[in-house]
């Protein structure tokens, strides 16, 4: 009788790493990229007696124009009926993204709202390796393909109503209040001008009691949340980071593409600067690179922000 024999335990292992990895691409790429979630949260921002304001934050989208479940998705939004709108940029994700993007936005129309920049809503995605990531923020190493800024641009502003804060301020009466924002574009691509901004919030003329101000940033880098704190934010919005994208379950991000620290890569938390804390809400976004179709442990999301009164 032939003995029976046992497979060697380092082939029982790599075994069992390989098929935890290959339902781990399964998952990743075939369900929860497509398992769009509503974070909401409460944070304390807005001057002592002003009423409630539930603010949409909305970010990197990277539409393409077949993905009509995220276009859907994005579409229903519009039914949690929000005070304001903030789109942190990345919407575009192909050169032909604007027509998802329309789809997606339309129901936004007459609801306050304002956007900035990422890099992919001037240049279009390219094949990278995804490894490069954690070697430190990406860079771009090729000439890049230029996508339709202006008409984007034109939709949110001439359709939409909202406003450009691209590297300026702006004054918005929301929920029957004023309420001062000022924004940059893209810190990841050195596109941001904070030097531009301290001219742009004076002249929206004096701050009454009872204005509250937002800071809005695509990518949160540490010098942009510093300075945005010093200019006067009382809370902070931010995206591009994709909350890691690929997060290790019980521990998160493994990346963040910027330096701000990867436990606060997603979600509500705070930053202080020079002895002010003010509440940072980092979006991990609703999509991803038509190169990289995966999400692992990090849901695409939009946040639902109620700030109320402080004290």
């Amino acid at each position: 009788m032939t003995p029976r024999r046992t497979a060697h335990p380092a082939l029982i292992a790599l075994g069992a790493v390989g098929a935890a990895g290959a339902a781990a691409a399964v998952w990743g790429i075939g369900i929860e990229r497509y398992l769009f979630t509503v974070r909401e949260a409460t944070a304390s921002a807005l001057a002592p007696g002003s009423a409630p304001l539930r603010v949409l934050h909305i970010s990197d989208a990277h539409m393409a124009p077949w993905q009509h479940r995220k276009q859907d998705w994005l579409a229903s939004l519009a039914q949690l009926e929000p005070d304001l709108i903030v789109n942190t940029g990345d919407n575009l994700g192909h050169r032909d993204g604007l027509d998802g993007i329309r789809r997606a936005f339309e129901p936004f129309a007459g609801i306050p709202g304002v956007f900035v920049h990422g890099s992919n809503d001037v240049n279009g995605p390219s094949p990278r390796n995804p490894l490069r990531y954690f070697a430190g923020p990406s860079q771009r190493h090729h000439e890049p393909t230029f996508l339709d800024t202006d008409a984007m641009d034109a939709f949110f502003t001439d359709d939409l109503g909202w406003t450009d804060l691209n590297n300026t301020a702006a004054q918005l009466t929301v929920a029957g209040d004023r309420i001062d924002l000022f924004g940059v574009s893209d810190a990841h691509r050195q596109w941001d001008r904070l030097e531009d901004l301290p001219a742009a919030i004076a002249d929206l003329g004096p701050r009454e009691d009872g204005t509250s101000m937002l800071g809005v940033t695509h990518a949160p880098y540490q010098r942009v949340l510093n300075g945005f704190i010093e200019l006067g934010a009382d809370a902070i919005f931010g995206g591009h980071t994709h909350g890691g994208q690929v997060c290790l379950p019980g521990f998160g991000a493994l990346v963040a593409n910027c330096d701000i620290p990867l436990k606060q890569a997603k979600g509500l938390s705070t930053w202080t600067q020079g002895g002010r804390t003010v509440p940072l809400n980092v979006s991990a976004g609703c999509g991803h690179s038509i190169y990289a179709p995966v999400r692992f442990a990090c849901r695409p999301e939009a946040t639902l922000l109620t700030l109320t009164a402080r004290g």
